[in-house]
């Protein structure tokens, strides 16, 4: 992944140069190296960051804990003064969205999320499948198990869509998002385990339901919305599933 990425961001500073060299444009060179510095890389890093102090104040579902610091200002070499904040820990988690190209469908699950207890519509959230990482097992790990407890579905080979931070303001969890290729029930059912106060209904989908479920208010967390985009590009060109022509860029 490291690799490609690279390689990508090669490619494209070298077109861009071509590009900026066609236009006469030479003396920009700068906004070209401004340009492809902050794609490759963050403008500072943890060098940059002084921990004054950390304290543990709750442990429990979560962990919430109290840092202290400063961090270095764009363009100067000061520091902030020191700024006080509650960081609430939690393990890593990941999550895979199930399709099925035979039958051109794909699956979702329903439950009940506290985050969302005073949401205007319903607590009740349209999700992928997902779960915290157990102990040192690996993001993949995680999802075939995961697959099987919520939807009774085996997957074999996910296919790693992104790695984020889903709310790097307060949290520092990281979230893998995957996609798995699978035969998917004919209909959906209850699922979960009982013992970790799981209930969840596995939802079976058409895919020519995608883009009205992309445009609605129905979807409200970013796994499931980024899942859904990813796989509206992956039947994009199925012409007799969402009427849009193969060489539509």
């Amino acid at each position: 992944m490291g690799k490609s990425y690279t390689t990508k961001c090669k490619t494209l500073k070298k077109d861009l140069s071509s590009a900026f060299s066609q236009l006469g444009w030479n003396n920009h060179r700068s906004i070209l190296i401004e340009i492809m510095s902050i794609i490759t890389k963050a403008t500072y890093n943890h060098t940059d960051v002084e921990i004054i102090s950390s304290e543990n104040i709750y442990k429990g579902f979560v962990q919430v804990e109290k840092v202290e610091f400063r961090h270095r200002l764009f363009n100067q070499k000061d520091y902030t003064p020191v700024i006080s904040r509650e960081l609430i820990g939690r393990k890593e988690a990941a999550g895979a969205l199930l399709y099925d190209d035979q039958q051109q469908k794909f699956a979702l699950i329903e439950q009940f999320r506290v985050g969302a207890l005073n949401d205007q519509d319903s607590p009740w959230q349209l999700e992928i499948i997902a779960g915290v990482l157990d102990g040192d097992e690996s993001p993949e790990t995680c999802i075939i198990r995961e697959c099987q407890e919520e939807s009774g579905c085996v997957i074999n080979d996910p296919q790693h869509l992104f790695t984020f931070y889903p709310s790097a303001g307060a949290c520092n969890e990281i979230f893998h998002l995957y996609s798995a290729e699978t035969q998917l029930p004919e209909q959906g059912g209850i699922f979960g385990v009982e013992g970790e106060g799981e209930n969840i209904q596995l939802h079976i989908i058409e895919y020519t339901a995608v883009e009205s479920l992309l445009k609605s208010t129905r979807l409200r967390n970013a796994p499931v919305i980024m899942a859904l985009q990813w796989l509206y590009q992956h039947i994009k060109g199925r012409s007799n599933v969402l009427g849009v022509r193969h060489d539509e860029s």
